[in-house]
């Protein structure tokens, strides 16, 4: 008999729903939110109440697009947290909901567990590589920036994790000082193909271990634009693709350098990445680039499991329902938590 997953995803601004078969990909439907951007970011009660509109016909056309009827469901999925509250509660009502009505179980995923294990989504006709344990895993987003180290589907470990900010964050401020808009994460990676990466020189954290430090970054774009404006205020215009460039080339090296180090302290060549950030070429190219230096065979999502989705809360919630790990219905949502 089949197993078959409905994911649910509404932890930040994208109101997602997936169904995985038996491991495989029937659909994935994802809904943004553009009301945010004139506001420069995530506004949490327009983003919860986007999501109360977005939840039934996104769940609807995801069944719709499986082939799957509800009835035909063996558990449903959701994101527990980290995140915004607002958004998930709209998941995680919907969900138990859902779920009860169909008499079928609950599991509830961590939202950063499910980026790191979107490298097992498997998909019909395509090569389906992954992973083989133990392997590192850079989480890298606009909120978190984090070297991993998973040993099983159930058994990860943070090796490392930014002090302050992520790395995604500090573009994102970086990107709205620019004035470039908002999310600034693909509008810096866009000017940085074209800009040189060696134009501008920023400040690099020195800290001890495995951990991440952005926030001297972030101090150090900011002031060295206020100085360049002193004498040009053109200046960000005249030199906005030198600078995307130059930010993402620090940002890159500062996450690739951590990494090597625990690729080497760990002996391990089996290195992913995941999260927001994943989806920078940047970073992409870094990755293929310590492959072919230090013998890494690296593992890198589709742009699709990049952001937030709900393929990877449902590929969560299949390894999770094979361990008959489930939760109850009384189970809170939670803002913020670890691995």
């Amino acid at each position: 008999m089949s197993t078959i997953i409905l994911g649910i995803e509404s932890s930040c601004d994208d109101t997602s729903a997936s169904v995985i078969k038996d491991g495989f990909l029937l659909s994935n439907v994802v809904s943004n939110q553009s009301v945010h951007e004139s506001y420069g970011g995530v506004v949490p009660e327009l983003a919860s109440r986007a999501h109360q509109q977005n939840i039934v016909p996104v769940v609807n056309e995801a069944l719709k697009k499986a082939g799957v009827t509800k009835e035909e469901l063996s558990a449903v999925a959701f994101t527990r947290g980290p995140g915004l509250m607002g958004s998930l509660l709209v998941g995680v009502s919907f969900a138990k909901g859902f779920a009860r009505s169909l008499n079928i179980p609950l599991v509830d995923v961590n939202h950063l567990t499910g980026h790191v294990l979107a490298h097992f989504i498997k998909e019909e006709n395509e090569d389906n590589k992954q992973p083989e344990f133990p392997f590192l895993c850079l989480l890298v987003s606009g909120g978190n920036s984090q070297i991993i180290l998973v040993k099983s589907y159930d058994d990860m470990e943070i090796l490392g994790q930014t002090i302050d900010d992520a790395a995604g964050e500090a573009i994102d401020k970086c990107s709205k000082v620019m004035g470039l808009g908002y999310p600034g994460g693909p509008i810096i990676d866009k000017l940085a193909r074209q800009g040189n990466p060696k134009a501008f020189t920023f400040s690099k954290p020195h800290i001890p271990g495995l951990n991440y430090s952005f926030s001297g970054l972030k101090t150090s774009f900011l002031y060295s634009l206020r100085d360049w404006l002193k004498d040009d205020p053109n200046f960000i215009e005249n030199n906005k693709v030198d600078l995307a460039a130059s930010l993402e080339a620090t940002v890159v090296d500062i996450l690739m350098d951590k990494l090597r180090k625990a690729a080497k302290q760990y002996n391990i060549k089996e290195v992913a990445v995941a999260g927001g950030v994943s989806a920078n070429n940047g970073l992409r190219n870094a990755f293929k680039e310590h492959a072919a230096k230090y013998g890494w065979n690296i593992y890198i999502p589709k742009f699709g499991y990049t952001t937030d989705n709900a393929a990877m809360i449902a590929i969560t919630g299949y390894f999770k329902y094979l361990n008959n790990d489930f939760c109850s219905i009384d189970l809170p949502a939670y803002s913020r938590v670890s691995l």
